[in-house]
This record gives structure tokens, C-alpha cells and sequence, in this order.
């Protein structure tokens, strides 16, 4: 089979069409013939090895001291049931599926085994595969912070700051599904997308500086570049809390606290996901309330330029690659040809 592989670090030059083989599924496996994958901020750090300061050697054990432990990146996809291992007993042949292999990667190839039992679930009726393939990376991140972490409530006043992004875009739709009212934070050519998606309130940071409006928040989460407790505790509400998707070293382990007095928190952490996660966000894009968010599509072909808008920093909702040939059911897909802009809102 065909994969985009990468075998050193570095920029998008360095991502390749290479012939692999193909997986061997064992008898509790599935093997998915992948139709769509997702190229995430986790596959640009994963293959950039550019962390959050601090972070460098962590980084290196994680994938790989001298050189990448996993060729193949991919940490989501969308595709159909290819075959399926002796005992399988979830899954059939020809099944439409959403998989999320997470850290373990492997999505950006032809084919791709997991374990039946593993982040697996049927792809809502009412996406087409470049969406479904979208479903988990931003989602599950955005599902185990407001939810989880930051234990959002209905009626509560939730900020999103880079709500046009992946993560940003489906936090948007999963803090509405809470019935929160939401305010999202963009660049000016991104206003009317976030309104689209259902912000409640919308603030083009060249123009506002939300931390100097006056309005204050239950919950803030931020998607997009480092902030501080110093930088937005006078924009918390009483008891209100800041999510941190992203941070600094000293954040991310803990060691950022707001007073005590005050009771706010600062939440960072890493997004925990489990089975039951994917399949409330199957649900929730089943019921019309969650539909991931498509930036560019780009053939298969065209890796690098897919790597090269991620890299940039400023894509909207999600990158997706186009693998191989999809059924054509529910597809409308006429903007798949490389570098194309394309999204389900307009």
C-alpha cells in the first residue's frame, strides 16, 4: 500500500509517498480502508519536533530520540471496514467507520488495523467522509475540556479564544450543545464562520480586546497561542475557570494557580479520550448539533502543501487529505482537487 511517511524532522518537504506493507490484522482486529485523514496541529508538532518551550526533551522521548518512532503520521480518519479478524464480532465488511488512532498514529496511509474494541465507531449517516474524518482530533479535545475539566453548565457564559480553528470550531458546537452562550475570538476573515457554527457572540481581536470590554466569563478555554491567569482573571466570573488546551511548560504541569481567595482555577492537562466519547459526538453530528468544520481538502499527492497550511498556523477548522477513491454516497466532494478551499457552512 501507498503512505505518506516522514523519517527525519523537520518542515513539509520532509513528508513522502513511500510503498508499505500492508497491515496484518490479528483476530481482534479490524483492517479500515482509510478514504479521508485529518493533518492536525498533533501531526505538525509530531513532525516539526516544534514544542512549547520546556517541552524539547519530553518531546524526543515521545517520538523518538534520533529520528521519528513512527514513520506514518495520522491521528484520524474516516473509511470502510476492509476486513475483519476471526472474532471480531462489532463490525462487518463494507461498514462506514470513524477511527481515531490518537497517538499511535498510522491515518495518513491506504490502510489502517486497530483493535475492534479500540476508538472505533460508524460514521454518522449525515457526513460525508472528509467531515467524519474531522470528527475526533478537535472534538474529543474539546468534549474532555469543557465537560470534564472545566465542568460546564448550562446557561453559563463559555469564551472560546480560536474558535475558527480545530479544536476551537468544535468547541464552539459542544458548548452550545450544553446550552452555554457563547462568545468565539477570530481573526476579521473569520467572523461571519464562527457565527455560522452557532456563536452566540463573536470578537474580532483587531478590532477588541476582550479582556478590556468589561464582559466577564464562566468558563474561558483557550485553543490558540499562550495566555496567563494574569492576562484574562479580571474577564472570570466568580468561580470561573481557565481551560488551557494550549500553554507553557510551568502551565501544562500544574504549576500555575490562581489565588485562592479569588476561586478561580486554572485547568491545563491533557484531553483523556474513551470509546463513549466518540460515540456522544457521533451522536451529537447525527443530531445536527456537531459537524466538523472543513478548511482545505488536498489529494493525496498533495501531503506536503496540506502539511505546509498547517504549519502556517492560521488554517480554518480542519486540513483533510483525500486518501484513495470514496463510495459515493453522501460524498459532495467537488472541492477535493489539491489546495482547494472548501466548508460544509456555506
Amino acid at each position: 500500500m501507498q503512505a505518506i511517511t516522514y523519517s527525519k524532522y523537520g518542515g513539509p518537504d520532509v513528508v513522502q509517498i513511500s510503498e508499505v506493507p500492508t497491515p496484518i490484522i490479528k483476530d481482534d482486529q479490524v483492517l479500515i480502508k482509510v478514504h479521508a485523514a485529518s493533518v492536525s496541529s498533533g501531526d505538525w508538532r509530531a513532525r516539526s519536533l516544534i514544542l512549547p518551550k520546556g517541552f524539547g526533551l519530553l518531546g524526543r522521548l515521545m517520538f523518538g530520540i534520533f529520528g521519528p518512532r513512527k514513520p506514518i503520521l495520522g491521528t484520524e480518519l474516516s473509511g470502510t471496514i476492509e476486513a475483519i479478524g476471526a472474532s471480531v464480532k462489532k463490525f462487518k465488511i463494507g461498514d462506514a467507520v470513524v477511527a481515531f488512532p490518537d497517538i499511535s498514529m498510522g491515518a495518513h496511509a491506504q490502510y489502517c488495523a486497530m483493535k475492534e474494541d479500540g476508538l472505533i465507531v460508524k460514521k454518522p449517516h449525515n457526513l460525508n467522509f472528509a467531515e467524519a474524518a474531522s470528527l475526533c482530533f478537535g472534538g474529543t479535545t474539546a468534549l474532555s475540556f469543557l465537560r470534564d475539566k472545566c465542568g460546564i453548565q448550562p446557561n453559563e457564559k463559555v469564551l472560546i479564544i480560536g474558535a475558527s480553528g480545530s479544536t476551537g470550531s468544535a468547541a464552539v458546537q459542544i458548548a452550545k450543545s450544553f446550552d452555554a452562550e457563547v462568545t468565539g475570538i477570530c481573526g476579521p476573515n473569520n467572523v461571519a464562520l464562527v457565527q455560522s457554527i452557532g456563536a452566540d457572540h463573536v470578537i474580532d481581536y483587531t478590532k477588541e480586546d476582550f479582556t478590556k470590554n468589561g464582559e466577564t466569563y464562566d468558563i474561558i478555554l483557550n485553543c490558540n497561542g499562550e495566555i496567563g491567569f494574569s492576562d484574562v482573571e479580571h474577564s472570570l466570573a466568580p468561580r470561573g475557570r481557565l481551560g488551557l488546551i494550549l500553554g507553557n511548560f510551568k502551565q501544562l504541569l500544574g504549576l500555575e494557580r490562581a489565588p485562592k481567595k479569588s476561586g478561580k482555577k486554572v485547568i491545563p492537562g491533557v484531553a483523556m479520550t474513551k470509546l463513549e466519547d466518540l460515540e456522544l459526538l457521533a451522536k451529537l453530528a447525527e443530531n445536527g448539533k456537531y459537524k466538523p468544520l472543513i478548511g482545505h481538502t488536498f489529494d493525496f499527492e498533495a501531503a506536503q502543501e496540506a502539511h505546509a497550511m498547517v504549519d502556517t498556523g492560521h488554517k480554518r477548522g480542519n486540513v483533510v487529505l483525500i486518501m484513495q477513491e470514496q463510495p459515493s454516497d453522501n460524498l459532495n466532494m467537488a472541492a477535493n482537487n489539491a489546495g482547494a478551499n472548501w466548508h460544509p457552512f456555506t
